[in-house]
Order: structure tokens, then sequence, then C-alpha cells
């Protein structure tokens, strides 16, 4: 059964409408929250048929104001580049070891994966552990590169990957509730930006069918498409 705080800021939404997307981030900024620092989802329901493989929908992005918490990174490295990517910030470094840790110990204490190409023929022994938690190392997501210092401060600067799910949606964090207004709408226009840009040429029909804003624990507002279109698309 819903909440009352739930059904509360239920009522102040309508339903039947689609708001810009300003609107509806100032909307949703003001409506009762919960007692932690809630985080703000963007769902956007493609017209995609995600089991042929040109109108898969994935990519990554460094959000302009990141995601309001600084990603634990770890990185499969040897050599000079281990002391790289321990330079630019990385929590955890090191090759059969850390894949001995996760795959004995079954340790997940971290968010991001990133790898040099050499060391994955030990990650992937781990692709069962890492695939499901979505942080399997890919060359097309810039997490497999021997750029590793980059790699890392892009992750650690809020880099986020998307990927459309089976039923044809993306479902990804764009920032906290304590963002601001001006915040949030930046990180949800640079997302919805990137997404219209990745329209498959095979997609036909209506591309964007839906999107919606919600936080951790509130309702789910309804965004005008055109509202955050780019004039070329």
């Amino acid at each position: 059964m819903a909440s009352k705080r739930f059904r509360n800021a239920f009522a102040q939404i309508d339903a039947t409408k689609a708001y810009p997307l300003a609107e509806a981030v100032e909307l949703l900024k003001g409506l009762e929250g919960a007692k932690f620092d809630e985080t703000v989802d963007l769902a956007i329901n493609l017209g995609v048929d995600p089991r042929q493989a040109d109108q898969m929908v994935r990519g990554a992005l460094v959000l302009p104001h990141g995601l309001g918490k600084t990603a634990r990174v770890l990185v499969f490295a040897k050599g000079e580049k281990e002391h790289e990517a321990r330079q630019a910030g990385a929590d955890f470094v090191g090759a059969e070891d850390l894949a001995q840790k996760i795959q004995n110990e079954n340790w997940l204490d971290f968010d991001r994966v990133i790898a040099t190409p050499d060391m994955m023929g030990v990650v992937g022994r781990l692709g069962r552990i890492l695939g499901p938690r979505g942080v399997m190392p890919n060359p097309k997501l810039g997490t497999v590169t021997m750029d590793v210092a980059s790699a890392v401060r892009e992750q650690k600067a809020g880099k986020i990957e998307y990927r459309v799910d089976k039923t044809g949606i993306i479902h990804v964090p764009v920032g906290r509730r304590s963002f601001s207004p001006e915040q949030l709408v930046a990180n949800a226009s640079a997302l919805i930006d990137v997404v219209l840009r990745a329209k498959p040429a095979s997609s036909k029909g209506i591309y964007v069918k839906k999107i919606t804003l919600s936080s951790t624990m509130g309702p789910g507002i309804r965004i005008d498409p055109a509202s955050v279109a780019p004039a070329s698309a």
C-alpha cells in the first residue's frame, strides 16, 4: 500500500499531462521527499527492438554536474599503467590478485571497473559476476583502454552508462533531490540529448515514446520530449 506521503505527492501531479522538463523538475523538487537524499532517475521508453543488434542503444557520458557521489573505481592494470591509475585517483588497482578476491571472497566494494586491453584475459573470467552488475569493462564505453588516467578521471567526475533494456527502456540516475533545479535540468538534458542522437538508422516510427522523471520514493512525472529535443531532432 502506498504511503500517505506518496499519495499526497501523486495527487499534485497531473497524470494526463506531459510537462516541460524544467517544469517537471520544479514539480519534483516541490514534492515532499523521503528522509534521505533520494536519487533522481530518468526513464526513457524507446521505440526500438533491443533484440535486433542494429537497434541496441547504449553509450556513456559525463553528466555536467555528476551524480552527487564519487564512484569507487577499480582498475585492472600492470606496470606503468598501474602507476597511472593510482595517480589519477583509482580506489583499487591490481591484476590477478583482485580477480581472485572477487571470485573467492565475493568482494564487490566498487562501482566502476576499468581495464587495459592486455588484462581482459583475466577480467573475462569475471563476466558472470561483473556482467549482471553492469560493470564489465567494454571498449565501446571507454572502460577498456590504455588511457587509464583519463578513464579514471571521467568515472570520478560522474560518467554514467546507459543501455536500453529488453523492454525498450533506458533507466539512468541523473542526480539527487538536493541538486538545484538547474543542475537536474542540465544533467537530464545531457542524457536525453545523447540518447536522441543515438537513434538507430533502422528504427522506424516514434523513437522516443515516453520520458518519466522520478525520485527514489516518489511518483513518476511525464516529460514532454519536445521540450528537450534538439532543433535538428
